[in-house]
């Protein structure tokens, strides 16, 4: 894949070619964007892109000043195509002196801006070409620009010489090595894995390679190459897996696509080394997947049904854990059986973990806790076994279940505080637990339980308690009559109101006041 960089200052333009072009169909891959020319040209310099789609009127440093400064500095060379909402003769004048490969205006037509890159695939290739057959970059490289470029049977030669492979080789294979480390455990780099290869003596030392994500690394093998481990691939590859995972101590997986007689067919092997991948899931427990053997296999491509979901939810979120956990081993029990594509399973989890994000952020939990959870929920799944996987998934639902579980106590916390200062300044309103409970929209029967809990008391005592103490207060000072205390303290019926004074102090209010009368 080719490597794109978006620079606009405008997010929605940039959040609108991420979603409204289908890159990997023009072999691009967006590797980065950037909302100013300072932050662009860094990123160029840094990243390495093979195509700048950059807009004109940029914050500090415009479009074409950005332009100019890649151009003078000549680190890198990347093809640029300038977007702009400005119809302006002398602003395309100056796009066409700096090389530019096409000014397209806003709104972008994706037809136009899809044509330009088909465009540039051809020449991004062969400029790629030049410079590697020359010997300046890795044999991985001249790999990826013979992955991407539909070639001709008189441009065999040229690029086995490249790639320094042997003239009268024939046969090849393109397969996937895929390395599983352990949680924590540095992944395994493009260096150690060619020196792991090179180990191999002359069969490994003619094998180049390529990185497509931390821990898959690309294969070209030749047929000579093959039969040294064996004259049957599946045995052959077998038998590579196994060398290549008792040197690196690690499991390993081989996706291999079908054997191509020519080099310049090398995509077909490409394609179906791409497609075995879809079946890792499904194909669960082999540690070689060949196309062949799985391409008339269908795979499952169909979204779970809501109300397992639901469920899942609803039992996350009241933190059943032995309920959630059997919901997961059923989930992987039929993405391993109904035969679910990689992708599928992959969106799916996905999709499941930002409801439960959202979830969290509904409940106001902490940025830095929805923070730490994204940083789980993007990890690198594609590169997981369905097992680990399966166990990152619950790993990730157990600390979710158990921080909503905490942030409600929180909320119940804040909301039992609210009520108990609402009681505090309207004990001598005709207020009950029930009508409380209405107006905080919470049920009567628990709110009655958790403020038990919170405060070690009853409601109706603690509400009892507030207006004796304030009876108490107004029978020491004033002469009001026990019908009108009874009225300010919230109690309107006086003989209920003696009644309950007696029940608290053991004395009417009769009594208590000339027990202060008659104190000397």
């Amino acid at each position: 894949m080719f490597k794109v960089l978006l620079v606009d200052d405008e997010v929605f333009v940039r959040r609108g070619l991420q979603k409204l072009m289908k890159w990997e169909e023009y072999k691009f891959t967006l590797v980065g964007e950037a909302k100013n020319g300072g932050e662009a040209l860094d990123m160029i310099n840094r990243l390495k892109p093979d195509v700048v789609i950059t807009d004109i009127m940029l914050p500090v440093l415009d479009g074409l000043g950005l332009i100019r400064s890649v151009k003078e500095a000549g680190q890198v060379d990347p093809e640029f195509i300038i977007i702009s909402g400005h119809d302006d003769f002398k602003y395309a004048q100056q796009a066409i002196r700096y090389g530019v490969q096409d000014y397209i205006l806003k709104p972008i037509d994706v037809k136009e801006l899809g044509d330009t890159l088909q465009r540039l695939v051809v020449s991004i290739s062969r400029k790629h070409l030049t410079a590697l057959t020359e010997g300046r970059h890795a044999l991985g490289s001249v790999l990826e620009v013979l992955l991407q470029e539909d070639l001709q049977e008189h441009e065999a030669a040229r690029y086995i010489e490249g790639l320094g492979i042997e003239s009268n080789a024939t046969g090849f294979l393109f397969a996937w090595a895929e390395i599983q480390v352990a949680p924590g455990e540095q992944q395994v780099s493009l260096k150690v894995f060619q020196e792991v290869l090179s180990s191999f003596g002359r069969a490994g030392g003619r094998i180049p390679v390529l990185e497509n994500m931390p821990g898959r690394f690309g294969m070209l093998l030749s047929a000579e190459v093959l039969n040294q481990w064996g004259n049957e691939v599946s045995h052959s590859l077998a038998e590579l897996r196994a060398e290549i995972s008792r040197q690196l101590i690690n499991e390993v997986t081989i996706f291999a696509g079908d054997i191509v007689n020519s080099i310049v067919h090398l995509q077909q092997s490409y394609f179906g080394a791409n497609e075995s991948v879809k079946h890792k899931y499904a194909e669960d427990g082999k540690n070689v997947i060949l196309y062949g053997k799985v391409k008339s296999k269908p795979l499952d491509m169909t979204e779970m049904a809501p109300s397992l979901y639901n469920q899942l939810m609803v039992e996350l979120e009241e933190n059943n854990k032995q309920a959630f956990v059997e919901i997961i081993d059923g989930m992987f029990l039929t993405f391993r059986n109904q035969r679910f594509a990689l992708q599928t399973v992959v969106s799916l989890l996905c999709a499941f973990n930002l409801r439960v994000i959202d979830v969290i952020k509904q409940m106001y939990g902490d940025d830095e806790e929805q923070r730490r959870l994204l940083k789980i929920l993007k990890g690198d799944h594609q590169a997981w076994s369905l097992q680990r996987l399966k166990e990152h998934f619950l790993q990730m639902t157990s600390q979710a279940a158990e921080y909503i579980a905490q942030l409600r106590k929180e909320q119940n916390k804040g909301d039992i505080e609210k009520i108990k200062k609402f009681i505090d300044t309207h004990y001598s309103e005709n207020i009950n637990l029930k009508s409380i409970a209405a107006q905080f929209y919470m049920n009567s029967v628990y709110l009655g339980q958790l403020f038990r809990k919170t405060y070690g008391a009853y409601f109706n005592g603690y509400l009892l308690k507030l207006r004796v103490e304030e009876a108490k207060k107004l029978l020491r000072q004033t002469d009001l009559r026990m019908y009108e205390i009874a009225a300010r303290v919230g109690i309107p019926n006086a003989n209920y109101f003696v009644t309950q004074f007696e029940k608290w102090e053991k004395v009417s209010p009769l009594e208590y006041r000339n027990k202060l009368v008659n104190k000397k």
